[in-house]
């Protein structure tokens, strides 16, 4: 009964509303339409020849010409392409983010199977006398594309809004519930949980209903968050199961850390600053703003111990086919959060009701 009063009084908020339904889908829609979509990475090249062409006809790489190595170097430098290569040398350059790293795997590939094509004709040319040329044009005659075959169950590519819910859906629930908290300073301020003591009502009902109240606050602004992308965005979130599985468990966190710091803070104003810092520092340092690809080695580290990085690991697994068993250590690891974080607050929160 404590948690449903709570969860009801947080939605006759209308101002609450705005952040706990509107806002969320607002930015979804804003940020989808500025940055979703697929980018292909531009790749600086200096010279020419099979391997350059066959670099052309990569679907996930642009070839942009450039006359030396000192123009390339500058336009990698600068942002104007993500990558570039010399085939004088050879020499690679790239920037230190995700579509650097997307190029360089092309390259590989294709100078794979460039030097696995000089590698038969070489044999072809020794086996049978002809001369490079004549072995070349053999080998190229017979040659087989390899063909992917993937199920319905798959890799999928990344919608135009996919991540940018995710990303709104953990730093949102996580934010509203530390604000949220501030519902629990007022009721701790004003007595009114001394006075439910004072009734039948025990202790431990009082803080288990006002956990609980925090938990349910989170989870619906959870499941309206994928529930309205979805409609609303087509954004595919993966297993029904899974998704479900996790938005919970992000939930039982974001509501463990607000019963937490509305347990600790005084004022419903200290609530509103310590509570913002904490959301956005959080989603800051666990990939929520900027992708944890971009992140380097220690910060990727500290990364792992905010939630935030765990649950969109999980979420971006499952957008790209996977199930259950492929987010388990995910959902261990946020269970343990939420668990550690519950038993610390309702220790404080029992603690400054009976004291």
């Amino acid at each position: 009964m404590i948690a449903g009063t709570e969860l009801r009084r947080v939605l006759r908020d209308r101002v609450g509303l705005f952040f706990l339904f509107v806002l969320p889908f607002l930015l979804v829609l804003v940020m989808g339409a500025t940055f979703g979509g697929s980018i292909v990475p531009k790749l600086g090249v200096v010279g020419g020849g099979a391997v350059v062409e066959e670099l052309r006809g990569e679907p996930g790489v642009r070839v942009v010409p450039f006359a030396s190595e000192a123009e390339v170097r500058t336009a990698v430098e600068r942002g104007e392409v993500s990558a570039g290569l010399v085939l004088s040398g050879p020499r690679f350059l790239a920037r230190p983010d995700a579509y650097g790293q997307q190029v360089r795997l092309a390259i590989q590939g294709v100078l794979a199977r460039d030097a696995q094509r000089r590698e038969v004709v070489a044999f072809v040319a020794e086996q049978t006398g002809a001369d490079p040329a004549t072995a070349a044009t053999v080998v190229e005659s017979v040659a087989v594309e390899p063909v992917t075959v993937t199920s319905s169950g798959g890799a999928r590519t990344t919608g135009l809004f996919d991540t940018g819910a995710a990303n709104q859906l953990l730093l949102f629930v996580f934010l509203t519930a530390l604000t949220s908290s501030a519902a629990l300073v007022e009721t701790r301020r004003l007595g009114v949980s001394r006075r439910m003591i004072a009734t039948p009502t025990t202790a431990g009902a009082v803080v288990l209903g006002e956990g609980l109240g925090r938990v349910a606050v989170a989870a619906v602004q959870g499941v309206a968050i994928v529930a309205g992308t979805w409609l609303l965005f087509g954004v595919r979130w993966g297993d029904p199961v899974a998704v479900a599985l996790v938005v919970a468990a992000f939930a039982l966190v974001a509501g463990a850390a607000g019963m937490l710091i509305g347990s600790v803070l005084r004022s419903e104003q200290q609530v509103g600053g310590i509570g913002v810092l904490m959301g956005l520092g959080f989603a800051a340092l666990g990939g929520v703003m900027v992708p944890l690809e971009l992140f380097g080695d220690t910060m990727r580290t500290v990364a792992l111990f905010t939630p935030h990085a765990w649950a969109g690991q999980a979420l971006s697994a499952l957008s790209r086919g996977g199930g259950v068993p492929e987010v388990l250590l995910p959902l261990g690891v946020l269970t343990a959060y939420a668990a550690v974080l519950f038993a610390v607050g309702s220790w404080l929160l029992r603690r400054s009701l009976t004291r």
